[in-house]
């Protein structure tokens, strides 16, 4: 790990503000967790005002509202990475429920024209408007090699949108959002397109989840669902620039962002043991010390990840590594909690035991441990990254 990484005045003008947010958050946080529909009535909490126009570039909201007296977009991994622990220490689930850009977000401003981005932006800023993603599915997980989803011509100029994707956040939701799909054989023929989810042809349902509930994860059906030719991402750059390049250099973006959801849900669990549990033995002290020390380090590795992906965004060795960690780093201090508590703390302790769930499920968001260990391994060999 390199040297110790600490916030500038602006970045710590962020985590303050965003943890004085992530306070609200938790009075709704199990009620979210039975309903999904419940950030519908949280659309005024200020964390939520906030991600509903993250991702969207000074050009189209120029004059957004200044925080500390600072501007915030959310176009860095490192101011991500920042708000995103604050805020999911509060309640991850509100955090991935929120409407806002999103992931669709990150690869509209890697592949869209003008146009695109007008149309695109102007919708979030109209509204407060919910998007998806939708790479993964049923029988193929995201390998963009193996996709089945098509985008074939329509006959008359246009295209149609055939197949299915399976665990897309906020699909049920959603009012437009990115597809890919496969316009031809070979590497070169993975694309993304824009989908308004009232076209026809479109249908999403929700699934039902152990963690995370609130992202409201769903299953999509594509049936003949029209796409204009307007809508294809990427139209203006070389093959080798969009479809699958472009996912690969969008995870890198965002993978800094989960790690540091996962971390927000560790120092969230350590922080109620903190509250609840103020007599502890000297031992389970020292012990419970040590864990909060652990999720010190991480953050550090998050920060260090995030500043390489904005440094050099075709680097995501680290932040896959950082991501690894920091999921496994959820899991076990949330499960450590309990011990606190005793026999039937999951019945006891309904928050632990959400938190519990919400790690869980972070371990399976922009790829599993195990590709995230591949993708560490294959920097190492490669030799960008330290062994240390």
């Amino acid at each position: 790990m390199g040297a110790v990484i600490e916030l500038d005045d602006r970045l710590g003008a962020a985590r303050a503000h965003a943890r004085d947010w992530a306070r609200d958050l938790r009075s709704t946080a199990l009620e979210l967790d039975r309903d999904p529909d419940t950030v519908y009535r949280c659309l005024d909490n200020p964390a939520v005002r906030h991600l509903s126009t993250m991702l969207i570039p000074a050009p189209w909201l120029p004059d957004r509202t200044l925080i500390g007296g600072y501007r915030f977009d959310g176009m860095t991994a490192m101011e991500r990475v920042v708000f995103a622990e604050e805020i999911a220490a509060g309640d991850a689930g509100m955090m991935l429920a929120s409407p806002g850009a999103s992931l669709s977000g990150v690869l509209v401003d890697l592949l869209a024209d003008k146009e695109q981005k007008e149309w695109f932006y102007g919708r979030l800023l109209a509204a407060p408007t919910w998007t998806f993603f939708a790479l993964t599915e049923p029988d193929h997980g995201s390998d963009a090699a193996a996709m089945g989803t098509r985008l074939d011509p329509d006959g008359e100029g246009g295209l149609l949108l055939r197949g299915a994707k399976r665990y897309i956040g906020n699909g049920a939701r959603a009012q437009v959002g990115v597809v890919f799909a496969r316009d031809r054989p070979g590497p070169l023929g993975a694309t993304a397109v824009l989908v308004e989810t009232g076209a026809p042809g479109f249908k999403a349902e929700p699934i039902p989840t152990i963690g995370l509930r609130g992202a409201q994860l769903s299953a999509i059906t594509l049936d003949g669902v029209p796409v204009p030719e307007g809508r294809v991402l990427g139209r203006h750059l070389s093959p080798t620039r969009r479809g699958v390049w472009s996912g690969v250099q969008m995870f890198n973006r965002l993978r800094p962002g989960v790690a540091a959801i996962a971390l927000g849900i560790a120092r969230s669990a350590h922080d109620y043991v903190t509250e609840q549990r103020g007599s502890l033995s000297k031992a389970d002290r020292l012990r419970w010390e040590r864990t909060g020390r652990r999720i010190d380090g991480v953050r550090q590795l998050i920060w260090q990840a995030a500043a390489i992906v904005d440094a050099q965004p075709a680097n995501g060795h680290l932040a896959s590594a950082a991501k690894a960690r920091a999921a496994r780093l959820a899991e076990e201090v949330t499960l450590e909690a309990l011990e606190y508590f005793g026999p039937g703390a999951r019945l006891t302790q309904p928050m632990l035991d959400k938190l519990i769930r919400d790690a869980r499920g972070v371990e399976f968001m922009e790829g599993t441990g195990n590709i995230q260990r591949l993708n560490t391994f294959q920097g190492l060999v490669q030799g960008k990254l330290d062994s240390d």
